[in-house]
């Protein structure tokens, strides 16, 4: 009995050694390679210029970095995870069920998807509806007819006689990416819905629908090229033929070496996507884990750091990097919602 007290005694003094010992001091922060540079750039001023550790950063996509983040809460879990994409309904559902009950969303600006090819090789002036022609798994029957068939298109210029004649490869980002989730939604459905009778499925079968307009073909002609997007750059220099798909800011940062395509006859600039103008753009995003802050030290300090104007503003540090800013007004709003800690609520379905 007496050494089942001392032993109980010693368990209780050595409990909270052991919970400091599992204690972090640094920032964890995990998802996408699209915000990688942006936030990568962040952490590296913050821990110049602050007492706190410079936060580890991991590019794993959105869905993956939202994957880890949702996991649960505690020292072995994401304090942050990056999107080139708003978090979805089930992944938020996922969270709260798993104990992440309180998600702070912080909306840091706006992003281009770019579709990109080797400096010397030939220009592209693309369309949503070619887009989706040449990449989609099932396309209307080029017969014709309210008929689908598996894709049979082999180069530009049999989806459209203005295109050039170069063979179709895309290298392109997984589907665990932001990038992959924007661009079969901004793109590919948007060209999707030229054909009236896929259109009309909508209604009907959602479901259908959306496999129909985000189903990317799996014969080769889209080469799935991981989270690496330097990998990317160095495969269409190596091939001139290939088109590649990225954010524009990582575009921006190799434009000595790439070209964008004209997406509808726009160029893929800083201004026309901050000018809503370039037809494939989205917002981009940061999730905080609530229930971290005030427990791994530094985490309010670099969403202050990511959210204040030398970093983010028009001027900020960040536009050298290819971020567009958002307007000053909801600048001010987000940096207000996300320096509170203000808990999102569910996102609402389309």
């Amino acid at each position: 009995m007496k050494k089942t007290l001392i032993a109980t005694a010693v368990m209780a003094v050595a409990a909270p050694f052991a919970t400091q010992a599992l204690a972090r001091d640094t920032v964890n922060i995990v998802g996408s390679s699209t915000v990688f540079p942006f936030a990568t750039t962040v952490a590296e001023n913050f821990g110049r210029t602050t007492k706190f550790k410079t936060p580890k950063i991991e590019s794993t996509g959105s869905g993956g970095g939202l994957k880890l983040f949702c996991e649960g809460v505690g020292v072995k879990h994401p304090d942050i995870t990056n999107a080139s994409r708003r978090i979805k309904g089930s992944e938020f559902d996922t969270c709260k069920k798993k104990g992440v009950k309180e998600i702070v969303e912080v909306k840091i600006g706006f992003d281009g998807i770019a579709i990109a090819n080797a400096k010397e090789a030939v220009k592209f002036d693309l369309t949503p509806k070619d887009i989706f022609l040449g990449l989609a798994k099932d396309v209307p029957d080029p017969k014709g007819g309210d008929k689908l068939v598996a894709n049979p298109y082999q180069t530009w210029k049999e989806v459209n006689s203005k295109l050039p004649d170069a063979k179709i490869e895309v290298l392109g980002p997984p589907p665990t990416s932001g990038t992959r989730d924007a661009f079969v939604e901004l793109a590919m459905e948007a060209g999707c819905k030229q054909f009236d009778f896929i259109k009309a499925m909508k209604k009907k079968d959602k479901k259908k629908y959306k496999a129909i307009c985000h189903g990317v073909r799996e014969d080769g002609r889209y080469v799935e090229a991981g989270e690496n997007d330097n990998l990317i750059v160095q495969k269409l220099k190596a091939n001139p033929t290939a088109l590649g798909i990225f954010g524009f800011s990582f575009l921006d940062q190799n434009i000595d070496k790439i070209k964008g395509s004209k997406i509808k006859g726009v160029k893929p600039t800083f201004e026309t996507i901050s000018s809503g103008d370039y037809p494939i753009s989205r917002s981009l995003y940061f999730y905080v884990k609530k229930a971290h802050v005030g427990t791994i030290p530094g985490i309010e300090e670099y969403v202050k750091e990511f959210t204040s104007e030398k970093a983010w503003g028009d001027e900020g540090y960040l536009t050298d990097k290819g971020l567009i800013p958002l307007p000053k007004k909801e600048r001010d709003k987000v940096a207000k919602s996300a320096r509170a800690m203000e808990p999102m609520r569910k996102p609402e379905k389309k």
